[in-house]
């Protein structure tokens, strides 16, 4: 089964996030549990946990529906001791929040070296912080993404991301989310369904569909290979809809998230309603 959704606001609320999927006719989303442009949160009070699990409930969202997002200013690579620090302590709070929500994955963008160190030495910072983070929680699965690669970014490899899974110990909680604008504003094109076929081939060997927990459905504003992060609605960038097509069809792609971050909320319902229509039809038996 495909979960098809969109990255919706928890303004008014995290039940608030639940009821602005259903009204999409969304089977899926991603939201952030605080403010993604601050350090520091509220600590969740018993009544925003409960109300948001009994909305969870009342409209039909379970936890492998569900793909939050950790906050933007976090550096899991983060070069300078005491900047790592911070962006630990933070992450952990994210991953804390999550559990406490009954969710059980959490999407987050790896690190940036910041031109200080290395790429090997920031992706091992990176694989230490999930694991410090791992032996402080429980139940959640830290989801790393792949980026565009601006700046110091890393995470714009596949190569990237096996190595830092590889450097994280308890495998069974540790995914991948595959951005599709990110990944081609990485290099890896996805224009045609032979593009598609060489780009998840190329996925599958240097990562491994096992570890894939979610993706972000996004046509592209920048160009192939810039590594330039600028999404765009469907069909209507520099990608097309012949990858969206191709993921609705193939088996690979179920059971997980797949989450719009495209850039008219306003057509979200019709881009859902289109990629639902997109899903292969089985055959009678």
């Amino acid at each position: 089964m495909k979960y098809i959704g969109a990255h919706v606001s928890a303004s008014g609320g995290l039940d608030q996030a639940i009821i602005r999927a259903y009204e999409l006719e969304a089977t899926a989303l991603a939201l952030f549990t605080k403010n993604q442009r601050q350090w520091k949160a509220a600590p969740l009070t018993d009544e925003v946990i409960a109300n948001f699990r009994s909305a969870c409930e009342q409209y039909g969202y379970r936890p492998q529906q569900i793909l939050p997002h950790d906050s933007y200013l976090i550096n899991l690579g983060h070069p300078v001791e005491e900047a790592l620090q911070k962006s630990r302590e933070a992450f952990i709070d994210e991953m804390y929040r999550c559990q406490q929500l009954g969710l059980t994955l959490l999407n987050f963008h790896p690190g940036s070296h910041l031109m200080q160190i290395d790429e090997d030495a920031c992706l091992a910072r990176i694989a230490e912080s999930i694991n410090i983070a791992l032996d402080s929680t429980q139940g959640v699965t830290a989801v790393i993404e792949n980026t565009a690669g601006q700046g110091s970014n890393l995470g714009y490899k596949f190569e990237h991301l096996a190595t830092i899974i590889d450097g994280v110990e308890d495998k069974t909680r540790v995914g991948v989310c595959i951005d599709t604008c990110h990944a081609f504003a990485a290099g890896y094109d996805l224009r045609t369904k032979e593009d598609c076929e060489k780009t998840f081939a190329c996925f599958e060997r240097t990562v491994g569909f096992k570890y894939l927990r979610g993706m972000h459905l996004n046509d592209a504003k920048s160009e192939f290979g810039s590594r330039v992060d600028r999404h765009n609605s469907l069909g209507m960038g520099n990608i097309g809809k012949t990858p969206f097509s191709y993921i609705m069809a193939d088996d690979r792609f179920n059971d997980i998230p797949l989450v719009l971050e495209t850039t008219n909320p306003d057509i979200w319902k019709d881009e859902i309603a289109w990629l639902k229509s997109q899903q292969r039809v089985e055959e009678p038996a």
